[in-house]
């Protein structure tokens, strides 16, 4: 019974709506993952950020530049005192590597924010497309639905004339038909949405638009074609899985090279106490109206230390740094806790909805089958009046309805999962000692 009832629907489905848009690219769910991570706006943006560290990397490194001294007498002193030119460059002591270092630790931070921008948006293209393909299977499902309820109509309208119905059923039938070509209009507004939201996901900043390859949920393998797990296939549980879904978090990780930075600063800051050393150097020589012999030209050279730490120390910096590396440790700690809490809250979310589909295919769409069988066969023979039977076809619709929605939040169940354990590849049967 479950097999034709599937039958059923898909033949319903697979009617082609007049939602179709001839000018969109029709594209698969994977298909739309390359295009958003080609093209997407946002995430070339984002791609910028590691080009601007790494020259961030490259000016931590940097010498200091030198300064050109000139000090020249004039009047009376230029006759007694020499010319000189000159060199002076200032020597960072115990600074430029640990700069550098913690330029470096940036710049993986910036790789991992974009690694996890990119993850992101391809579980916004995930959700836009089977939210897309949901909002089709309802409009199909309604459109096909208001044919029935258009044949009803008919039949109604014969029964009426030919005296073997009161005119009330057909006003009642007209009623129901009206409703219906109201929820069509509406979904057919829900599907546009669905679609400029998703290709406002993607983002490609071009002017063709795309559109899902997949019209609705027909098929019993579309879960591999969404890239989802098959409901029938037995699942372990999150004890069995914790550590692995919790290993890919960007987030965890993001939180772990906040730390290491924190490190790296309160190193540097340190080193703010080092002196540094100044060297000079340059040529002294004597004018030609210049009357005192005493003064020789030539070369001279010259060392000072600057920047000794005495009237500040830095000890607000070192103490900031302190507390930024403390913050940070806490802050690692509290982003493992909530993405272990996270990430089971979603995974039981995932199987309560499989659940729920998986009672629809087995429980409560075959009794809908029959119970709109008996009604139609009840009306037909008389034992029924038309309000019965239109309650009963609208109860029928509401529960494909309901089930195209169960297929749906059992989709975004998984991509929810997906989000929490931050990847895209995870396979509940990696370990098979699990099950």
């Amino acid at each position: 019974m479950k097999k034709v009832l599937i039958s059923f629907i898909i033949s319903i489905l697979l009617t082609p709506s007049a939602f179709a848009i001839e000018d969109n690219v029709q594209i698969n769910l994977q298909q739309a993952l390359d295009i958003a991570v080609e093209k997407n706006i946002d995430l070339r943006a984002a791609k910028m950020n590691i080009d601007i560290a790494q020259n961030k990397v490259k000016s931590a490194n940097r010498l200091q530049n030198p300064e050109f001294n000139m000090f020249y007498n004039i009047g009376t002193a230029g006759r007694s005192e020499p010319q000189q030119l000159g060199f002076s460059e200032l020597i960072e002591v115990g600074k430029r590597g640990v700069r550098k270092n913690l330029a470096k630790s940036n710049l993986e931070l910036e790789s991992e924010n974009l690694r996890y921008a990119k993850f992101k948006l391809k579980m916004d293209v995930r959700e836009a497309y089977i939210n897309l393909v949901a909002e089709k299977s309802v409009l199909n499902t309604l459109e096909q639905q208001e044919k029935l309820q258009e044949q009803l109509y008919n039949v109604v309208e014969k029964k009426v004339k030919s005296g073997k119905a009161p005119e009330i059923d057909e006003l009642q039938a007209e009623i129901a038909l009206n409703q219906l070509t109201t929820q069509v209009n509406t979904a057919k507004i829900a599907v546009r949405n669905a679609l400029v939201n998703f290709n406002k996901v993607i983002n490609p900043g071009e002017e063709s638009n795309y559109d899902t390859q997949d019209k609705i949920f027909a098929e019993e393998n579309n879960f591999d074609e969404l890239l989802t797990p098959s409901p029938n296939d037995g699942m372990p549980k999150f004890s069995d899985i914790r550590e692995h879904a919790i290993a890919h978090r960007y987030d965890i990780k993001i939180a772990k090279q906040q730390i290491d930075i924190a490190k790296k600063n309160l190193q540097l800051v340190t080193r703010q106490r080092i002196p540094d050393i100044e060297l000079t150097g340059g040529y002294m020589y004597q004018s030609k109206t210049q009357t005192d012999d005493r003064f020789k030209s030539g070369a001279y050279a010259g060392a000072n230390i600057v920047n000794l730490p005495v009237f500040y120390t830095f000890r607000p910096e070192i103490e900031s740094a302190k507390l930024e590396l403390e913050q940070s440790q806490l802050k690692y700690i509290s982003t493992v806790n909530k993405a272990i809490k996270d990430a089971d809250a979603a995974y039981a979310k995932f199987l309560t909805a499989r659940d729920n589909l998986l009672c629809y295919e087995q429980k409560i769409l075959t009794s809908s089958e029959k119970l709109i069988e008996n009604s139609i066969k009840s009306y037909e023979t008389g034992k029924t009046d038309i309000t019965a039977l239109i309650v009963m076809k609208q109860s029928y619709k509401s529960i494909i309805v309901g089930y195209t929605y169960a297929l749906a939040d059992y989709y975004n169940s998984w991509t929810n999962f997906l989000r929490e354990v931050n990847d895209e590849s995870f396979d509940l049967y990696e370990d098979k000692d699990a099950l």
